[in-house]
């Protein structure tokens, strides 16, 4: 072989790997495609809640509501000016007499147009006589406290029933312990 045959076989041979050699390496095994998540179906979106349209109305100015009118009998029948009562023989006021009657201060001075006759009144223990001085002494101690808080004395009288008007015309001392009192009556 000559020389020139032997570079043509030998290029021949190597244009031949050249070409085939690729086709001699090991193919690649396509991957499958993964498997796709399933598919959400999209929910509707709710439409926008529409917005309420101000209607503007011309300015009206607010009037309070008219108060509404008691007479005496409602303030007495509503019992917003309550009862106090004294011990045996005293004319005192007790914790409990004065927290009432702070009580009813408030109402007074917040119901100015009303005036108040204070009612003293007694069990039918001791003589009319005596009786009537100490419903006259239980009187006066609820007003004087009365005027202490800050309501106008013009505004109050007093009066002793003594023991001619009862609450509880028993004998007992639960009928006695409602008798010994000051109560309201409004004018």
């Amino acid at each position: 072989m000559n020389k020139t045959h032997r570079a043509l076989l030998l290029g021949g041979l190597c244009l031949a790997l050249a070409v085939g050699a690729p086709a001699c390496k090991k193919k690649k095994v396509a991957e499958p495609p993964p498997t796709p998540a399933p598919i959400a179906t999209p929910r509707p979106t709710p439409a926008p809640t529409p917005k309420p349209v101000e209607v503007q109305e011309p300015f009206r100015e607010e009037k309070p509501a008219p108060p509404i009118e008691l007479s005496a009998d409602d303030i007495k029948n509503r019992g917003l000016l309550q009862s106090v009562y004294f011990d045996l023989d005293k004319h005192d006021l007790s914790d409990a007499t004065r927290a009432t009657l702070r009580a009813n201060a408030e109402w007074l001075k917040g119901n100015t147009k009303w005036k108040v006759v204070i009612e003293g009144h007694c069990d039918d223990r001791g003589t009319t006589e005596y009786n009537l001085e100490l419903g006259g002494r239980r009187a006066r101690a609820v007003r004087e406290f009365l005027v202490s808080l800050g309501v106008a004395d013009a505004r109050m009288r007093t009066v002793s029933f003594g023991e001619e008007r009862p609450a509880d015309a028993g004998h007992s001392e639960s009928a006695w312990s409602k008798n010994r009192r000051a109560e309201f009556l409004v004018e």
